[in-house]
């Protein structure tokens, strides 16, 4: 009587018949999740290009090519100034200037004032230089990045 009850639970076919493989694939999800993801690349594609359009000029001007490191002139929150890295008086910036150019007009100079001294302070400081026959003196600014911040 034993031997009969073995293969006859649950609808005749033993416990292997109830966990068959699934043959066919669901493909469902899969659509799912490509939309999803089309949606998102259409509402971000156009933020990825903001900005102003401009039709930019062609030019045929050559690329810069001076080998020769500009001199910097420094003016500090205090006044200071500076040749390079060394602290020149204001008496004897342009002796300095000259005996480090050797007497060339045509070198380029930067000069870069602290934000928080007088206009009227760097205006005197390239006043002197431009006084002594450098042609090539112009102010250096920090270009603002895109977010406005430091």
């Amino acid at each position: 009587m034993a031997a009969s009850m073995i293969g006859t639970g649950r609808g005749g076919r033993g416990a292997r018949g109830r966990y068959r493989p699934l043959s066919e694939i669901n493909v469902t999800p899969l659509v799912d999740v490509m939309l999803v993801l089309l949606i998102v690349f259409m509402v971000t594609a156009p933020l990825l290009t903001v900005g102003v359009p401009v039709d930019l000029p062609k030019t045929e001007a050559a690329q810069l090519t001076d080998e020769v490191e500009p001199l910097v002139v420094s003016v500090n929150a205090e006044g200071v100034i500076f040749l390079q890295e060394t602290e020149v008086p204001r008496e004897n910036l342009v002796p300095r200037l000259n005996a480090v150019t050797g007497q060339r007009p045509n070198v380029r100079i930067f000069v870069r004032g602290d934000k928080t001294i007088q206009y009227g302070t760097v205006m005197e400081v390239m006043g002197l230089i431009s006084a002594a026959g450098f042609k090539k003196v112009a102010l250096l600014a920090e270009i603002p990045n895109s977010k406005g911040t430091r």
